[in-house]
């Protein structure tokens, strides 16, 4: 093996291990900050700068995560129909809980917990399609035809600016049963994993 060809080798492999040691990073960080399930973000006022109001119908909990824009690079990996990928060399995700929940009403509790702004769209999965699988235009962004509703409004409810980290955002919606998506639609969010299925049922 030539000197170059070694190189190539051991960057490659540098390269792997440190995409592990994000990934063990970032499930660490967005266990402790309660991003994960239940209801553990809005336990402490340490983990938001605010809280939702009571809750109309089901809760479901949405934590919003980052590991920001590390190495540089574009600010969205491009259309990529929807693959998880990266953000420069940022992580991201969309985490729901529960995702299940009865039809009627159901209000999202959404936390950014990362240092960028974040949103959450509700769109209606197509019977053959899966969280993941749009298609991602030039502007970095899905369609968001059919929406039937977003956490957008830092400290509010409904559509905004986008949601400032360490901020709260809610909104409630009456779903059908069915299949959704929940997703963040900034620019390259989506195509870097920001996304979940949460099931509707009868």
């Amino acid at each position: 093996m030539t000197p170059h060809r070694r190189r190539d080798v051991w960057m490659a492999i540098a390269i792997a291990v440190a995409a592990l040691v994000l990934g063990v990073a970032t499930t660490g960080l967005m266990a402790a900050s309660g991003a994960f399930h239940g209801p553990a973000p809005f336990r402490s006022a340490r983990s938001t700068r605010c809280r939702p109001p009571a809750v109309t119908g089901t809760a479901v909990d949405v934590g919003v995560w980052d590991r920001g824009r590390m190495m540089g690079g574009p600010h969205w990996p491009g259309p990529n129909n929807g693959r998880p990928g990266r953000q420069g060399m940022g992580m991201m995700r969309l985490v729901a809980h529960p995702t299940t929940v009865p039809a009627g009403k159901v209000t999202l509790r959404v936390v950014n917990a990362g240092s960028l702004t974040h949103e959450v769209i509700v769109l209606p999965l197509p019977a053959t399609g899966n969280a993941g699988e749009r298609a991602v235009g030039a502007d970095g962004r899905v369609s968001e035809a059919g929406s039937l509703g977003e956490a957008s409004r830092t400290c509010g409810s409904g559509a905004g600016d986008g949601i400032a980290p360490g901020a709260a955002a809610w909104t409630t919606v009456t779903l059908r049963p069915g299949r959704y998506e929940l997703l963040c639609n900034v620019p390259g969010h989506y195509a870097a994993g920001m996304y979940a299925e949460l099931d509707v049922t009868g």
